[in-house]
């Protein structure tokens, strides 16, 4: 079995693993710079797996940044019908596109 991380960044929960990309809400990096988030939830090596409290004491994932974009647009639409009342707003996340280097 391949080692493993689960992530918490963005208030949302990533099971990652070396060489895997993922799309996460945006960081504050330029693209080609390395990030270590340290808000790891459970580690595996491959033989054991390591729970965290609510996070894994010394264990961090660094991600490289290949660059950033913006989500598929989200529309949210209220109406209540027979009284001419109708709401529609739009939202497109802003997303970093990155490459986990290393679990450790």
């Amino acid at each position: 079995m391949d080692a493993y991380a689960v992530l918490e960044t963005g208030g949302k929960q990533y099971r990652v693993a070396a060489g895997d990309t993922v799309e996460i809400e945006r960081l504050d990096a330029e693209a080609g710079q390395d990030v270590e988030l340290e808000t790891v939830l459970a580690c595996s090596d491959g033989t054991e797996l390591k729970i965290g409290m609510p996070y894994v004491k010394g264990a961090k994932v660094t991600l490289t940044i290949v660059g950033h974009k913006r989500g598929k647009k989200v529309i949210n639409f209220k109406k209540k019908r027979r009284k001419g009342y109708a709401r529609r707003v739009g939202h497109r996340q802003e997303l970093t596109v990155a490459t986990v280097k290393a679990i450790a």
